[in-house]
């Protein structure tokens, strides 16, 4: 959320508070004031609200601080700022949390069998359980095949999915059909070393893959889910991994 990160705009918060308080605002006193107190205590007591204002929305305010505007309603519990609805009481950020929930899925129906199975460390078990989308010409999914591999007591399951360039799905198909699938991914995933031709016959099945991958609305690789369901994007560091995995 872009919300006043420069200093400078501070120095230019009462000239514009100034230049607002000499416009009719069509908001009661109360309001303003309820609005205001409510407002500059979630944002920590840093910034002053600028101007308060009706919105042709009914019990919708608009609120100014310098060159900054979002929404809130009339008792200022909740914030629109940027897209994303906030609480402003507690600070929870409502639409990203609904996002979050809308984009989980059912980990229990992934067809695990088109994946690559890897398990890291607990004697061979790996109790916790990682879905991830990589494209072997996706440099995020490099970094996080790297850090993937510093896990403990975790199985990966790695569907080749191959969007980025033509060349993804010869590959994903060599490393697919490979006499050690894991060691040709990981030569080509950590080191660039390319996996030898597939021989024939050669079953990688791209096609069933693709079709998964566009069923759960994997627009970017790397794309990940574990085992409660939620979906994680792009390279995660080592630690949010980690916090993924609790409930």
């Amino acid at each position: 959320m872009r919300l006043l990160l420069s200093l400078a705009l501070v120095t230019s918060l009462s000239l514009s508070q100034a230049f607002a308080q000499s416009k009719p605002t069509g908001v009661s006193p109360n309001v303003q004031e309820a609005i205001s107190q409510s407002v500059e205590q979630w944002l920590g007591g840093r910034f002053k609200v600028t101007a308060i204002a009706a919105t042709p929305m009914p019990g919708i305010y608009e609120v100014q601080i310098g060159q900054d505007l979002f929404y809130v309603n009339e008792k200022a519990s909740f914030a629109i700022v940027e897209g994303q609805m906030i609480e402003l009481k507690s600070g929870k950020n409502l639409t990203a949390a609904r996002l979050e929930e809308i984009s989980r899925i059912d980990f229990n129906t992934l067809p695990l069998e088109l994946a690559m199975k890897t398990v890291l460390g607990d004697g061979g078990k790996g109790k916790r359980n990682i879905a991830v989308f990589e494209d072997p010409y996706c440099s995020f999914c490099r970094r996080f095949r790297a850090t993937l591999m510093e896990l403990e007591n975790v199985t990966i399951y790695t569907f080749f999915y191959p969007i980025l360039r033509p060349e993804s799905v010869t590959v994903s198909r060599n490393a697919w059909c490979a006499k050690d699938r894991q060691q040709a991914w990981d030569d080509w995933m950590l080191s660039g070393k390319e996996p030898p031709a597939a021989q024939e016959p050669c079953n990688y099945p791209q096609a069933k893959i693709t079709e998964l991958g566009r069923k759960l609305n994997v627009q970017a690789t790397p794309t990940s889910f574990v085992s409660s369901g939620k979906r994680l994007q792009g390279a995660l560091g080592k630690e949010a991994v980690e916090a993924s995995f609790k409930p």
